[in-house]
């Protein structure tokens, strides 16, 4: 029984596939599926049942992996121990993102972080918050980018930056000739919202108080923010957009975006870690690239800016 043969089960019960499993371990299926075999005949009980799509552990199977992950953390631990006394950036680390963060912040730093650090096997998992929360929790993930939110005492945040939140507007609304909107012009107006479960779109229904908008069933729920500001650029609506997501528009869709009236809506981007997290190298590095990379004016909470 060896410490590769349970990333490999955890692996496949992560993905209830065999072959997403060896790409995410970077072997061959062949190989991954050789290794769980002779672990199986070792143990003399089988851990996947096969005859079922998606893959699925058997109940001895449920137990085997139970124990396997608590195994390769504390084994991880003792890695983790040895490279923070190094003072070293190797290894691998795993990063849970939300998806309203990952695509505007992710270009601004990783590929700078990756050149600077090469011996650095970073995997980065676009997640929401409550899947980076039990990620954290059962040692899948080493840390998460993530909005800040009042429920998160169970672990380490670090402050990384407030991004603030914007209208994106399309020419054919009736708000698109103002200066500024407030949260009461939105009254009935069609409103593109993430799926809830977002804390993105959470932290601004409760902001813009749009519980009746959501009763008239004037909100529209799809997926994308992409997708969203599309809609908006056809003439459809408004939409929400983060801080960084403005700084990669094009000057035609920067016409698009409105402020919200003073006090600006606006949430705080940490760094999560579980509190028992010890490579404290590791973690200074990804808060000075990070905190490098965006606007200066993002470190600290503006006057004219509201936590939500």
């Amino acid at each position: 029984m060896t410490l590769q043969q349970m990333e490999y089960i955890l692996a496949v019960d992560r993905f209830r596939h065999f072959a997403k499993a060896a790409e995410y371990c970077r072997v061959t299926q062949p190989s991954l599926s050789a290794m769980i075999q002779k672990l199986e005949e070792e143990l003399d009980t089988k851990i996947f049942d096969r005859g079922q799509q998606p893959v699925c552990p058997t109940p001895a199977g449920v137990l085997v992996i139970s124990q396997a992950r608590n195994v390769l953390f504390q084994a991880g631990r003792i890695k983790d121990i040895i490279e923070e006394e190094k003072r070293t950036m190797c290894g691998t680390f795993k990063l849970g993102v939300l998806p309203t963060i990952a695509p505007y912040l992710l270009p601004r730093f990783f590929p700078q972080l990756m050149k600077k650090y090469p011996q650095l096997d970073i995997r980065v998992a676009e997640m929401k918050t409550h899947a980076i929360e039990s990620a954290l929790r059962i040692g899948e993930i080493d840390a998460g980018i993530v909005a800040g939110l009042p429920d998160m005492d169970e672990f380490d945040r670090v402050p990384l930056f407030y991004e603030p939140f914007y209208m994106y507007v399309s020419r054919e609304s009736r708000l698109f000739g103002r200066d500024v909107i407030r949260t009461s012009d939105l009254s009935g107006e069609q409103l593109w919202l993430l799926d809830e479960g977002h804390c993105f779109r959470d932290q601004l229904v409760r902001f813009c108080h749009l519980k009746s908008a959501q009763a008239s069933q004037m909100a529209y729920h799809l997926g994308s923010m992409e997708t969203f500001m599309l809609m908006v650029e056809g003439g459809r609506r408004i939409t929400f957009i983060p801080g960084l997501a403005v700084l990669q528009l094009s000057e035609a869709q920067q016409e698009l975006v409105h402020s919200f009236a003073v006090p600006c809506p606006t949430r705080q981007i940490i760094l999560l870690t579980r509190k028992d997290f010890v490579r404290y190298t590791m973690r200074g590095t990804w808060v000075r690239e990070v905190r490098g990379s965006v606007p200066s004016e993002m470190l600290d909470l503006q006057p004219a800016l509201v936590l939500v």
